[in-house]
Protein backbone atom coordinates (compact mmCIF):
# COMPACT_ATOMS: atom_id res chain seq x y z
CA UNK A 1 0.00 0.00 0.00
CA UNK A 2 2.65 2.31 0.45
CA UNK A 3 4.32 1.62 -3.16
CA UNK A 4 0.60 1.95 -4.72
CA UNK A 5 0.55 5.52 -2.79
CA UNK A 6 4.27 6.89 -3.84
CA UNK A 7 3.51 5.96 -7.37
CA UNK A 8 0.17 8.12 -6.92
CA UNK A 9 1.94 11.36 -5.75
CA UNK A 10 4.08 11.07 -8.50
CA UNK A 11 1.38 10.78 -10.90
CA UNK A 12 -0.30 13.99 -9.89
CA UNK A 13 2.60 15.39 -9.16
CA UNK A 14 3.53 15.62 -12.87
CA UNK A 15 0.25 16.53 -13.71
CA UNK A 16 0.49 19.32 -11.72
CA UNK A 17 3.79 20.84 -13.22
CA UNK A 18 2.85 19.61 -17.06
CA UNK A 19 0.82 22.96 -18.05
CA UNK A 20 3.00 24.95 -16.08
CA UNK A 21 6.34 23.77 -18.48
CA UNK A 22 4.25 23.84 -21.50
CA UNK A 23 3.59 28.09 -20.31
CA UNK A 24 6.51 28.87 -20.09
CA UNK A 25 7.90 27.38 -23.26
CA UNK A 26 5.52 29.19 -24.84
CA UNK A 27 6.63 32.89 -23.67
CA UNK A 28 10.13 31.98 -24.07
CA UNK A 29 11.59 34.93 -26.76
CA UNK A 30 13.12 34.69 -29.79
CA UNK A 31 17.15 34.92 -29.37
CA UNK A 32 18.79 37.53 -32.56
CA UNK A 33 22.28 37.18 -33.28
CA UNK A 34 24.00 40.75 -32.24
CA UNK A 35 25.16 43.07 -35.76
CA UNK A 36 22.49 41.47 -37.77
CA UNK A 37 19.32 43.70 -39.35
CA UNK A 38 16.10 43.08 -39.22
CA UNK A 39 14.02 41.55 -42.22
CA UNK A 40 12.74 44.61 -42.87
CA UNK A 41 16.25 45.56 -44.10
CA UNK A 42 17.72 45.27 -47.79
CA UNK A 43 17.10 42.49 -49.72
CA UNK A 44 20.74 41.02 -49.31
CA UNK A 45 20.81 40.98 -46.06
CA UNK A 46 20.76 37.77 -43.93
CA UNK A 47 17.05 36.84 -42.28
CA UNK A 48 17.07 36.90 -38.85
CA UNK A 49 18.25 33.27 -37.10
CA UNK A 50 15.84 32.80 -34.37
CA UNK A 51 17.77 30.20 -31.85
CA UNK A 52 14.88 28.96 -29.67
CA UNK A 53 15.36 26.19 -26.58
CA UNK A 54 12.73 23.54 -26.32
CA UNK A 55 13.17 21.83 -23.64
CA UNK A 56 10.18 18.99 -23.45
CA UNK A 57 9.61 16.87 -19.75
CA UNK A 58 10.83 13.07 -20.18
CA UNK A 59 7.37 12.47 -17.78
CA UNK A 60 5.86 10.16 -20.97
CA UNK A 61 7.30 7.06 -19.96
CA UNK A 62 7.68 7.64 -16.36
CA UNK A 63 3.70 7.82 -16.29
CA UNK A 64 3.15 5.11 -18.79
CA UNK A 65 5.10 2.82 -16.66
CA UNK A 66 3.75 4.29 -13.03
CA UNK A 67 0.55 3.43 -14.40
CA UNK A 68 0.82 -0.03 -15.58
CA UNK A 69 2.76 -0.89 -12.57
CA UNK A 70 -0.19 0.35 -10.75
CA UNK A 71 -2.51 -1.84 -11.97
CA UNK A 72 -0.77 -5.06 -11.87
CA UNK A 73 -1.00 -4.03 -8.30
CA UNK A 74 -4.63 -3.42 -8.25
CA UNK A 75 -4.97 -6.84 -10.06
CA UNK A 76 -2.68 -8.93 -7.43
CA UNK A 77 -4.76 -7.29 -4.30
CA UNK A 78 -8.24 -8.17 -6.64
CA UNK A 79 -7.11 -11.76 -6.92
CA UNK A 80 -5.84 -12.36 -3.17
CA UNK A 81 -9.11 -10.66 -1.84
CA UNK A 82 -11.29 -13.29 -3.89
CA UNK A 83 -8.78 -16.32 -2.92
CA UNK A 84 -9.31 -15.09 0.65
CA UNK A 85 -12.99 -14.55 0.06
CA UNK A 86 -13.24 -17.95 -1.39
CA UNK A 87 -11.29 -19.58 1.88
CA UNK A 88 -13.37 -20.92 4.26
CA UNK A 89 -13.00 -18.37 7.45
CA UNK A 90 -13.82 -20.83 10.25
CA UNK A 91 -12.09 -24.03 9.84
CA UNK A 92 -12.80 -25.08 13.87
CA UNK A 93 -14.73 -28.65 13.91
CA UNK A 94 -17.85 -26.33 14.58
CA UNK A 95 -17.20 -24.55 11.50
CA UNK A 96 -16.43 -27.27 9.31
CA UNK A 97 -19.86 -28.84 10.47
CA UNK A 98 -21.57 -26.27 10.05
CA UNK A 99 -20.08 -25.25 6.59
CA UNK A 100 -20.44 -29.51 5.14
CA UNK A 101 -23.05 -30.84 2.95
CA UNK A 102 -26.05 -32.46 4.60
CA UNK A 103 -25.01 -35.77 3.94
CA UNK A 104 -21.83 -35.06 5.90
CA UNK A 105 -24.11 -33.50 8.40
CA UNK A 106 -26.04 -36.24 8.85
CA UNK A 107 -23.22 -39.21 9.13
CA UNK A 108 -21.47 -36.68 11.39
CA UNK A 109 -24.53 -36.55 13.67
CA UNK A 110 -25.02 -40.30 13.56
CA UNK A 111 -21.61 -40.84 14.46
CA UNK A 112 -21.94 -38.42 17.43
CA UNK A 113 -24.86 -40.43 18.89
CA UNK A 114 -23.02 -43.93 18.47
CA UNK A 115 -20.22 -42.33 20.43
CA UNK A 116 -22.63 -41.09 23.26
CA UNK A 117 -24.38 -44.52 23.69
CA UNK A 118 -21.47 -45.67 23.81
CA UNK A 119 -19.90 -44.50 27.10
CA UNK A 120 -23.91 -44.63 28.30
CA UNK A 121 -23.83 -48.37 27.34
CA UNK A 122 -20.52 -48.54 29.25
CA UNK A 123 -21.80 -46.61 32.79
CA UNK A 124 -24.87 -48.79 32.82
CA UNK A 125 -22.80 -52.31 32.83
CA UNK A 126 -20.34 -51.06 35.35
CA UNK A 127 -22.75 -50.66 37.83
CA UNK A 128 -24.56 -53.08 36.49
CA UNK A 129 -21.54 -55.92 36.76
CA UNK A 130 -19.97 -54.32 39.85
CA UNK A 131 -23.29 -55.33 41.62
CA UNK A 132 -23.66 -58.77 40.12
CA UNK A 133 -20.24 -59.75 40.66
CA UNK A 134 -20.19 -58.51 44.61
CA UNK A 135 -23.59 -60.92 45.00
CA UNK A 136 -22.51 -63.46 43.24
CA UNK A 137 -18.93 -63.70 45.24
CA UNK A 138 -20.73 -63.09 48.82
CA UNK A 139 -23.54 -66.25 47.55
CA UNK A 140 -20.68 -68.36 46.51
CA UNK A 141 -18.75 -67.93 50.18
CA UNK A 142 -22.27 -68.85 51.76
CA UNK A 143 -22.47 -71.55 49.64
CA UNK A 144 -19.26 -73.06 50.75
CA UNK A 145 -19.88 -72.48 54.21
CA UNK A 146 -23.32 -73.71 53.81
CA UNK A 147 -23.88 -77.76 55.03
CA UNK A 148 -27.16 -77.97 53.19
CA UNK A 149 -29.24 -76.82 50.26
CA UNK A 150 -31.65 -75.53 53.53
CA UNK A 151 -28.49 -73.63 55.14
CA UNK A 152 -27.46 -72.31 51.99
CA UNK A 153 -31.00 -71.01 50.74
CA UNK A 154 -31.53 -68.85 53.76
CA UNK A 155 -27.96 -67.47 53.70
CA UNK A 156 -27.64 -66.65 49.95
CA UNK A 157 -31.30 -64.38 50.10
CA UNK A 158 -32.17 -62.90 46.96
CA UNK A 159 -30.53 -62.60 43.80
CA UNK A 160 -29.70 -65.19 40.58
CA UNK A 161 -27.77 -67.30 43.07
CA UNK A 162 -30.84 -67.62 45.65
CA UNK A 163 -32.92 -68.44 42.77
CA UNK A 164 -30.64 -71.15 41.44
CA UNK A 165 -30.58 -72.32 45.30
CA UNK A 166 -34.18 -72.48 45.18
CA UNK A 167 -34.47 -74.10 42.20
CA UNK A 168 -32.66 -77.02 43.74
CA UNK A 169 -34.76 -77.27 46.40
CA UNK A 170 -37.71 -77.27 44.41
CA UNK A 171 -36.40 -79.94 42.43
CA UNK A 172 -35.63 -82.09 45.61
CA UNK A 173 -39.22 -81.39 46.65
CA UNK A 174 -40.29 -83.11 43.45
CA UNK A 175 -38.35 -86.20 43.30
CA UNK A 176 -39.23 -87.08 47.14
CA UNK A 177 -41.37 -89.58 46.92
CA UNK A 178 -39.27 -91.65 44.27
CA UNK A 179 -35.83 -90.73 46.20
CA UNK A 180 -36.16 -94.04 48.44
CA UNK A 181 -36.38 -96.18 45.32
CA UNK A 182 -34.60 -95.45 42.55
CA UNK A 183 -31.12 -94.11 43.22
CA UNK A 184 -29.92 -90.26 43.11
CA UNK A 185 -28.56 -89.96 39.72
CA UNK A 186 -31.38 -88.64 37.71
CA UNK A 187 -31.85 -85.83 40.64
CA UNK A 188 -28.56 -84.72 39.93
CA UNK A 189 -28.59 -84.92 36.19
CA UNK A 190 -32.44 -82.76 36.58
CA UNK A 191 -30.51 -80.61 39.21
CA UNK A 192 -27.81 -79.97 36.81
CA UNK A 193 -29.94 -79.22 33.70
CA UNK A 194 -32.24 -76.41 35.64
CA UNK A 195 -28.85 -74.59 37.09
CA UNK A 196 -26.99 -74.85 33.45
CA UNK A 197 -29.93 -73.17 32.18
CA UNK A 198 -30.69 -70.66 34.82
CA UNK A 199 -27.08 -69.58 34.43
CA UNK A 200 -26.97 -69.42 30.51
CA UNK A 201 -29.86 -67.13 30.94
CA UNK A 202 -27.98 -64.63 33.82
CA UNK A 203 -25.16 -64.51 31.77
CA UNK A 204 -27.29 -63.60 28.52
CA UNK A 205 -29.32 -61.09 30.40
CA UNK A 206 -26.08 -59.11 32.22
CA UNK A 207 -24.25 -59.04 28.45
CA UNK A 208 -27.44 -57.03 27.11
CA UNK A 209 -26.24 -53.96 25.43
CA UNK A 210 -23.07 -55.39 24.35
CA UNK A 211 -23.95 -56.01 21.23
CA UNK A 212 -24.41 -52.99 20.25
CA UNK A 213 -20.93 -51.84 21.06
CA UNK A 214 -19.79 -54.38 18.73
CA UNK A 215 -21.72 -52.99 16.03
CA UNK A 216 -20.64 -49.61 16.19
CA UNK A 217 -17.05 -50.59 16.37
CA UNK A 218 -17.21 -52.51 13.38
CA UNK A 219 -19.43 -49.99 11.30
CA UNK A 220 -18.41 -46.66 12.44
CA UNK A 221 -15.34 -46.60 10.22
CA UNK A 222 -17.17 -47.21 7.40
CA UNK A 223 -19.48 -45.10 7.71
CA UNK A 224 -16.95 -42.50 7.79
CA UNK A 225 -15.51 -43.35 5.37
CA UNK A 226 -18.98 -43.01 3.52
CA UNK A 227 -18.95 -39.52 4.76
CA UNK A 228 -15.56 -39.09 3.41
CA UNK A 229 -16.22 -40.08 -0.01
CA UNK A 230 -19.01 -37.74 0.19
CA UNK A 231 -17.01 -34.99 0.90
CA UNK A 232 -14.32 -35.49 -2.31
CA UNK A 233 -17.19 -35.74 -4.26
CA UNK A 234 -18.26 -32.61 -3.63
CA UNK A 235 -14.63 -30.99 -3.82
CA UNK A 236 -14.26 -32.58 -7.38
CA UNK A 237 -17.51 -31.51 -8.40
CA UNK A 238 -16.58 -28.15 -7.16
CA UNK A 239 -13.71 -28.61 -9.29
CA UNK A 240 -15.61 -29.28 -12.66
CA UNK A 241 -17.91 -26.14 -11.73
CA UNK A 242 -15.61 -23.67 -11.21
CA UNK A 243 -13.34 -25.12 -14.08
CA UNK A 244 -10.10 -24.38 -11.34
CA UNK A 245 -8.06 -26.30 -8.98
CA UNK A 246 -7.96 -23.75 -6.80
CA UNK A 247 -7.10 -24.24 -2.95
CA UNK A 248 -10.30 -22.22 -1.97
CA UNK A 249 -12.42 -24.91 -4.03
CA UNK A 250 -10.98 -28.01 -2.83
CA UNK A 251 -10.08 -27.05 0.68
CA UNK A 252 -14.16 -27.40 2.14
CA UNK A 253 -14.90 -30.46 1.00
CA UNK A 254 -11.50 -32.18 2.23
CA UNK A 255 -12.26 -30.49 5.13
CA UNK A 256 -15.63 -31.92 5.83
CA UNK A 257 -14.44 -35.47 4.65
CA UNK A 258 -11.66 -35.46 7.31
CA UNK A 259 -13.72 -34.63 9.91
CA UNK A 260 -16.13 -37.26 9.12
CA UNK A 261 -13.44 -39.85 8.99
CA UNK A 262 -12.45 -38.16 12.67
CA UNK A 263 -15.46 -38.51 14.45
CA UNK A 264 -15.91 -42.34 12.62
CA UNK A 265 -12.93 -43.29 14.56
CA UNK A 266 -13.65 -41.28 17.91
CA UNK A 267 -16.74 -43.52 17.49
CA UNK A 268 -15.37 -47.07 16.77
CA UNK A 269 -11.94 -47.38 18.71
CA UNK A 270 -13.74 -46.93 22.56
CA UNK A 271 -16.71 -49.19 21.30
CA UNK A 272 -14.47 -51.90 20.86
CA UNK A 273 -12.22 -51.31 23.46
CA UNK A 274 -15.49 -50.89 25.90
CA UNK A 275 -16.25 -53.87 24.27
CA UNK A 276 -13.52 -56.15 24.93
CA UNK A 277 -13.65 -54.81 28.35
CA UNK A 278 -16.98 -55.73 29.10
CA UNK A 279 -16.76 -59.07 27.75
CA UNK A 280 -13.54 -59.91 30.02
CA UNK A 281 -15.98 -58.42 33.30
CA UNK A 282 -19.03 -60.80 32.27
CA UNK A 283 -17.12 -64.03 31.46
CA UNK A 284 -15.63 -63.65 34.88
CA UNK A 285 -18.86 -62.66 36.61
CA UNK A 286 -20.51 -66.29 34.55
CA UNK A 287 -17.39 -67.99 36.34
CA UNK A 288 -18.59 -66.83 39.75
CA UNK A 289 -22.11 -67.96 38.50
CA UNK A 290 -20.24 -71.75 38.21
CA UNK A 291 -18.65 -71.54 40.74
CA UNK A 292 -22.18 -70.57 42.78
CA UNK A 293 -23.50 -73.79 40.51
CA UNK A 294 -21.11 -76.45 41.02
CA UNK A 295 -21.95 -75.25 44.87
CA UNK A 296 -25.48 -75.76 44.79
CA UNK A 297 -24.53 -78.98 43.24
CA UNK A 298 -22.28 -80.05 45.61
CA UNK A 299 -24.99 -79.40 48.41
CA UNK A 300 -27.75 -81.30 46.96
CA UNK A 301 -25.25 -84.51 46.54
CA UNK A 302 -24.62 -84.25 50.51
CA UNK A 303 -27.95 -83.75 51.07
CA UNK A 304 -28.55 -86.88 49.29
CA UNK A 305 -25.95 -88.74 50.87
CA UNK A 306 -27.51 -87.88 54.10
CA UNK A 307 -30.68 -89.00 53.27
CA UNK A 308 -29.42 -92.33 52.09
CA UNK A 309 -27.67 -92.55 55.56
CA UNK A 310 -30.36 -91.84 57.38
CA UNK A 311 -32.47 -94.17 55.22
CA UNK A 312 -29.76 -97.25 55.93
CA UNK A 313 -29.63 -96.58 59.29
CA UNK A 314 -33.50 -96.98 59.46
CA UNK A 315 -33.57 -100.02 57.58
CA UNK A 316 -30.36 -101.83 60.54
CA UNK A 317 -32.48 -100.47 62.82
CA UNK A 318 -35.44 -102.22 61.76
CA UNK A 319 -33.98 -105.40 60.48
CA UNK A 320 -32.08 -105.50 64.35
CA UNK A 321 -35.50 -105.15 65.70
CA UNK A 322 -36.93 -107.53 63.72
CA UNK A 323 -34.21 -110.28 64.51
CA UNK A 324 -34.57 -109.69 68.11
CA UNK A 325 -38.72 -110.12 67.86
Amino acid sequence: MLKRSRLLFAIILMAITAPNIVLAQAQTPSVQTEGQPEASQTEGSTPTVTTQTTSQPATTDNSVEAATELDALDADEAAADERQAGLPHDLSPWGMFMAADIVVKGVMLGLAFASVVTWTVLLVKLAELGAAQRSASLAVRELVAARGLVDGEAAVGRGIVGRMTQAARAEMSASEGVLDHVSDGGVKERIASRLSRMEIHAGRSIAKGTGLLATIGSTAPFVGLFGTVWGIMNSFIGISKAQTTNLAIVAPGIAEALLATAIGLVAAIPAVVIYNFLARAITGYRQKLGDASAAIERLASRDLDVRRAHRQHAQRAAGTIAKVG
